[in-house]
């Protein structure tokens, strides 16, 4: 896919959900040259991918990106923390074998430090999604029709609190609160997975309450930046929740039209709340 400029091309490494497809069909559109890097168990999408991989075939896809003349480097959506399998790997990832069994027994920050250094160490740069995109993250202030009351902006507080907590932790960047109280926590498996959790056990909490979400405190932004999309406005409704909070500056709205739309249809307030106010 050559783009209109001479700007080198983009290895765009994929993983699961939407904000991948997004960054390939904007920046494809503007002429950018993506290369699109399919990690092997990641569920069909909309956009073919050029390049597909799995962790035991890494080298070769750094040695096929250089070839290629990739220069930036842009990691996007969820990837599940893989196991190494030996019977897979080829001669080109042999020699990082050391270093990928250390980054599997580190936290998913320091798993995802090790990674970028081996781009890095290739002559790539990595990009996040917001510096390609930059209105994919709103400025503060409510967007839609519904405003949060006082108790939602305590509950807020009280979830800003609790994700700078998990973060810290490395634990997840999302919470739900209601009356100051948390009613679940994000973890490996995710917000939707929280969220749907929370939809089917309910009873004998309390009502309303709000989905809280931002980033980790020393987070590195340039990879795993937390995002919403309409699944999240979804999800959030289905659970009884009152609104959605996202720190400023530190989580991605895809599709926003849509997601303010869902957002009034559902009768839920999306707040982006300034980082000032944690």
């Amino acid at each position: 896919m050559g783009g209109a400029t001479d700007t080198p091309p983009l290895a765009l490494i994929a993983g699961r959900g939407r904000l991948p497809e997004l960054l390939a069909e904007r920046l494809r559109a503007s002429g950018r040259d993506v290369i699109y890097c399919a990690y092997h168990d990641a569920p069909p999408g909309t956009v073919a991918p050029d390049l597909a991989f799995r962790l035991e075939t890494l080298g070769t896809l750094l040695k096929q990106l250089q070839k290629r003349g990739a220069r930036d480097v842009c990691f996007a959506g969820g990837v599940r923390r893989p196991k190494l399998e030996p019977r897979a790997l080829d001669l080109a990832t042999a020699p990082l074998v050391p270093r990928l069994m250390a980054a599997l027994g580190k936290g998913d920050d320091g798993a995802l430090r090790v990674v970028l250094e081996l781009f890095e160490a290739r002559g790539m740069a990595v990009r996040g999604a917001h510096e390609l995109l930059p209105d994919l993250l709103p400025a503060p202030g409510v967007l839609g029709r519904f405003q949060p009351e006082e108790a939602d902006r305590k509950d807020a507080e009280r979830g800003a609190e609790i994700v700078v907590a998990l973060g810290s932790a490395d634990v997840g960047q999302a919470c739900v609160v209601s009356r100051r109280q948390a009613l679940s926590v994000e973890a490996m498996p995710g917000t939707d997975w929280m969220l749907e959790t929370l939809a089917t056990n309910r009873a004998g909490l309390p009502e309303g309450g709000l989905l809280y979400k931002g980033p980790k405190p020393r987070q590195d932004r340039r990879v795993d930046l937390p995002a919403i999309g309409q699944g999240t406005i979804r999800n959030a409704a289905r659970a009884g929740l009152r609104g959605v909070v996202i720190e400023a500056g530190g989580v991605m709205v895809l599709d926003r039209e849509e997601v303010v739309r869902e957002a009034d249809a559902a009768g839920l307030f999306l707040w982006v709340r300034p980082r000032e106010a944690v």
